[in-house]
């Protein structure tokens, strides 16, 4: 059995460091006395067997160091969170500036994409438009023949802008058939100005001088060029209501109206202005052709 079995063990309250430190001593002055006392007593001195309680020194320790090592500890891991955290949020802050960054450029791209598809389309309506137009005036000098009153009109042998002495004067009142396809062409006024419109609500140029002399039973050619050498040629200083006009070349012309008398005539001039009645001095026409 161990010297020391019989002493009970307990654990002894925490100390602080001063008081640990100072029964430190007092217990190593005390066992330095025992031993001095031991090598100076007696040869046949019994042993000792009393066993002084030694303070628990080891244990307080050990938890003070433990208790350290978790506040340590604690402390390490706030630091390691305040840190993930600060650098989540400067991620999210570049993040969020890349993508407004992003959208501002998109915006932008579109914006110019918009303006310049609705460029395009305005330029590819106006080509389009001229292609029409040149397109019409190609078919027609390829494939326009005279009509029977044209061809009266050749055989007549009259030449471009010849006149007589006696009829110097134009006329101003249309009778007959004449007042019919002058009525007809004043009554499409205000009507709009559409390439290749053949009424009854918008016109080109031809289709409207078509749609009046049909109105009496006279077919024309459709197009401005035939239409230009479709009867007589007559005298600008001869004209008489119902006369047809026409701007450019017999048989090239680019542009055909009606002479209303007056000094008048009514045309679908363009699409700015639609179907008008303008005087001749507003667009003087090269030359005219009588059908009736």
């Amino acid at each position: 059995m161990s010297l020391t079995a019989h002493i009970p063990s307990h654990r002894k309250p925490r100390r602080s460091a001063s008081k640990v430190a100072l029964r430190a001593g007092v217990a190593g002055g005390v066992l330095s006395t025992i031993a001095v006392a031991g090598a100076a007593g007696p040869a046949n001195a019994e042993p000792v067997t009393a066993t002084l309680e030694m303070p628990t020194i080891t244990a307080d320790l050990a938890t003070t160091v433990a208790v350290s090592a978790e506040a340590t500890q604690q402390v390490a891991h706030a630091y390691d969170l305040q840190a993930q955290q600060d650098a989540a949020a400067e991620k999210a802050a570049k993040t969020a500036k890349k993508a407004k960054a992003d959208a501002e450029r998109k915006a932008e791209a579109e914006r110019k994409a918009e303006e310049a598809a609705k460029k395009k389309a305005a330029e590819e309506a106006a080509a389009k438009e001229a292609a029409a137009e040149k397109a019409e005036q190609e078919r027609a000098s390829r494939t326009a023949e005279r009509t029977t009153l044209s061809a009266s009109a050749g055989d007549s042998g009259v030449s471009v802008g010849s006149s007589d002495s006696s009829s110097s004067s134009s006329s101003s009142t249309a009778t007959g058939s004449a007042a019919a396809v002058v009525a007809f062409a004043r009554a499409q006024v205000g009507d709009a100005y559409v390439s290749g419109g053949t009424g009854p609500n918008s016109w080109d140029c031809s289709g409207l001088t078509q749609a009046a002399f049909r109105s009496i039973g006279v077919d024309l050619p459709r197009v401005s060029q035939a239409q230009s050498t479709a009867g007589i040629q007559v005298g600008l200083d001869n004209l008489q209501p119902g006369d047809i006009l026409y701007w450019g070349g017999a048989g090239s012309a680019y542009h055909v109206g009606i002479y209303v008398g007056g000094g008048n005539f009514v045309g679908a001039q363009n699409s700015g202005t639609g179907v008008v009645e303008r005087p001749l001095s507003y667009d003087m026409p090269t030359g005219a052709v009588r059908v009736l």
